[in-house]
């Protein structure tokens, strides 16, 4: 018969640790731990004040190494990260021995959003020194990330206090039910036989009813002091209860609540350059401040004045504006940023179907006398005044939906389906006429660049830059969400997020370098000591 070794699982054992050999070279860990220490971190010492009272607070270096690791495994969480700091070797090693809690950890999060930055800029120093920054094109994106909010809360001014007055509506009607149950003495016998497994139904209901008017008061204390949110186009656009900062965004997968992470990546290596979250799902209107944040870290990296003269930048069709190619055109930096409608003229772009020539612009006719257009089938666009549509102004002319509905030159006009116009589709054609604030038209050369297979041959590029990028924060590192909220708080989340995926490119050169460190420092030993 078979024998098996003894089980002894209250034996205790004494284990010999040394937290320096959990870091081995080549790792991400020995990588965050070795550029972490060469960093200049007194910008962090700021916000502590304890050096004549209270007690000795953590290293900020300890904090930011159990952070910057727990969030390259995909533990977003303060308190997951406590749990780490004390249950995985490894984060215990980064964090010195340290068992910091969890409001410890939130709090050194949130108020260091601008030290954040100063970090962001220094990582990226390091990676320009390993030879991982090339500094010849450039892609811009933005990645789309649920924050710490719900859906359910979003809405306009209008819409919100509609749904507090529903649920005031619903509260009275709940409040009149429930005393009716009560006064009830069916009910109570009824209840009766199933008391011990259902509960108190009486105290149930309560709970209901405290729910709703937690509601109620969450609402009212909000609609209180809220203004109106406007989008880029000038118009009103929804607001979030518990995070007005977000936004809600189109992403890949359906709305979501939350930020767009807005970033620029290298072509050399995927080096994030510069990065920002912004509350808002449109994206041209970071382009200014990023071809500014870009130019500075490569006038860092570089240190030449004008490190954009002579470059390549790509962005999709979100970016395309007037104002975006003019502020480029005064760097000197050469972009690529086609027009929306791009890829319909493309022929050789499979799986589309190639749509019939719309009329544009130049098939109307003005009509000076009463500022008015005339379609090719002879009914009028009226002005509908001033409006601001991607950072540009300009007059917005309309017809009216029955003209539209009932045209046969409907399908070359507008875009609807053909089912839609035969039950008289209430869209109408409208036109959007810039008003000139520029001595060249940047937009149509772009247009006609885009058009030239070698450019569009170039953009293809910009995917394979920005898109591993996207997928090793996301997919590979599980940094899907945002934790915090506010801009400011989930800008320096993101700028985290970044820095790992930074941190993550410098692991082969450094590795290599301390490897050739080990390997001249013991052949220089040897020959001193022949």
């Amino acid at each position: 018969m078979a024998r098996f070794k003894p089980e002894e699982r209250s034996q205790g054992m004494f284990l010999e640790v040394n937290l320096y050999d959990q870091l081995v070279p080549g790792t991400f860990e020995w990588t965050l731990d070795y550029l972490i220490d060469r960093m200049d971190l007194s910008i962090y010492e700021q916000n502590y004040n304890n050096d004549e009272k209270g007690a000795a607070a953590y290293q900020p270096k300890a904090l930011l190494k159990a952070v910057l690791h727990c969030y390259s495994m995909g533990i977003l969480s303060s308190r997951k990260i406590e749990q780490a700091c004390k249950s995985n070797m490894i984060t215990k090693a980064l964090a010195d021995g340290a068992e910091p809690d969890h409001a410890t950890i939130a709090k050194f999060i949130s108020k260091n959003c601008e030290a954040v930055q100063d970090l962001f800029v220094q990582v990226v120093l390091r990676c320009g020194e390993l030879d991982l920054i090339t500094g010849e094109m450039f892609a811009h994106d933005g990645c789309k990330l649920p924050s710490n909010a719900a859906k359910e809360w979003s809405g306009t001014i209008e819409t919100l206090k509609n749904k507090k007055a529903r649920l005031e509506k619903f509260a009275k009607k709940l409040l009149k039910k429930h005393m009716e149950l009560d006064k009830s003495a069916d009910a109570k016998k009824k209840q009766a036989p199933y008391k011990k497994t259902m509960g108190d139904d009486r105290e149930r209901r309560e709970r209901h009813r405290a729910r709703v008017e937690k509601k109620i008061e969450r609402l009212e204390k909000f609609l209180k002091h809220a203004k109106p949110k406007l989008g880029v186009s000038g118009d009103e656009v929804q607001t979030n209860v518990t995070d007005p900062q977000s936004a809600k965004i189109k992403g890949p997968h359906g709305y979501i609540q939350g930020y767009n992470g807005i970033t620029v990546a290298d072509s050399g290596n995927q080096v994030i350059i510069c990065a920002k979250a912004v509350g808002s799902g449109p994206e041209s209107g970071t382009f200014p401040e990023m071809l500014d944040r870009l130019e500075a870290n490569m006038k860092a990296v570089t240190g030449e004045e004008q490190p954009l003269e002579g470059t390549l930048s790509l962005a999709d069709t979100g970016f395309f504006s007037e104002g975006n190619l003019q502020e480029a055109a005064q760097r000197e930096a050469e972009v690529i940023i086609p027009d929306p409608q791009f890829r319909q003229r493309d022929e050789e772009f499979e799986g589309r179907k190639q749509a019939k020539e719309k009329y544009a612009v130049e098939d109307f006719d003005y009509n000076e006398k009463d500022d008015s257009y005339q379609c090719p089938a002879g009914k009028t666009l009226t002005c509908k005044g001033t409006i601001k549509l991607r950072n540009n102004e300009g007059k917005k002319y309309q017809a009216s939906a029955g003209d539209c509905g009932q045209c046969p030159l409907a399908d070359r006009c507008i875009s609807t389906k053909k089912e839609a116009l035969s039950k008289r589709s209430k869209r109408a054609r409208t036109l959007y006429i810039v008003e000139k604030k520029y001595e060249e038209n940047l937009s149509e050369k772009m247009k006609e660049k885009i058009d030239d297979p070698a450019y569009r041959e170039l953009y293809s590029r910009r995917q394979q830059i920005i898109e591993p990028v996207f997928s090793d924060i996301t997919y590979c590192k599980r940094m899907d969400r945002f934790m915090l909220r506010g801009e400011i708080k989930v800008d320096a989340q993101w700028k985290l997020y970044c820095i790992v995926h930074n941190i993550a490119k410098c692991i082969r050169p450094l590795s290599e370098k301390y490897v050739n460190e080990c390997k001249r420092k013991k052949k220089t030993g040897q020959s001193r000591a022949a």
